[in-house]
């Protein structure tokens, strides 16, 4: 049985709710999103949850649910982007690192918000790694976290891969209300994807997520012992599927 604790940084917001303790005793309860609200609803109210599960004694090959985690993870969802600010949909990877992919001023202002309660909760007290998606976005936002918190930029870890938002494919472009389509068919089976477009724009389903979120929590539990961890992506869906594995929910969830 996992012993988690999660702790808000902000009041939880209506579209996050608890789901039943890991133990009868357990007070703590896991928050999870609700991903069937639009990509921006992290970006009106930005939440970052603490992850912390016992020190594993052994390591061996990574498996979702883990038995243990080696380290303490914090996990952030960027701030609002340039695009999302137009109520736009943008996950070609190619587009990754243009400006339009950048924090808007309402999403920088987000960041700094939550870099300073990140501070009040002490996730760098005793150092960290934080590892963002190289989009800029994100980037963006792991910068802001380090300064806030005194961290040096070599401590930043930048992610080609395998924290990229997840490739919506037909609706890359399309108005960010639509993507409630692709959760409704993400609660049918998580081997649902997206319609496929010819633009470079990947169409990935929730399973396809969680296999590139379990190779990156396989890297840095490899990399890592005892180290606090603060994982920042650009968007939701990595970090919905990533705690539904880690936990062991039902990725239709």
């Amino acid at each position: 049985m996992l012993k988690i604790t999660t702790t808000s940084v902000t009041a939880p917001p209506p579209h996050i709710s608890p789901s039943p303790s890991t133990t009868t005793t357990q007070k703590n309860l896991l928050n999870y999103i609700n991903r069937r609200h639009l990509l921006t609803a992290l970006s009106i109210s930005f939440t970052a949850s603490h992850l912390s599960i016992p020190i594993a004694d052994a390591r061996g090959l990574f498996q979702m649910p883990p038995p243990r985690l080696t380290n303490q993870y914090y996990l952030v969802r960027a701030g609002e982007s340039e695009f999302e600010s137009l109520g736009i949909i943008n996950t070609n990877p190619v587009a990754k690192t243009s400006v339009d992919s950048g924090l808007s001023e309402k999403g920088k202002k987000q960041i700094v918000k939550a870099a300073l309660q990140l501070k009040e909760m002490g996730a760098c007290d005793t150092g960290c790694w934080i590892w963002p998606s190289i989009t800029q976005r994100a980037y963006q936002t792991a910068e802001i976290i380090a300064a806030v918190n005194k961290i040096s930029r070599s401590y930043i870890v930048p992610e080609y891969s395998f924290l990229d938002a997840r490739g919506l494919g037909a609706y890359e472009g399309k108005n960010l209300e639509a993507v409630s389509e692709v959760y409704a068919s993400d609660t049918i089976s998580p081997r649902n994807k997206p319609p496929p477009i010819d633009d470079g724009t990947p169409n990935e389903s929730v399973a396809d997520v969680f296999v590139r979120v379990t190779q990156l929590m396989s890297i840095l539990e490899t990399q890592y012992s005892e180290e606090t961890i603060i994982i920042v992506s650009p968007d939701s869906d990595n970090l919905t599927i990533l705690q539904a594995g880690l936990v062991g929910l039902d990725l239709r969830r």
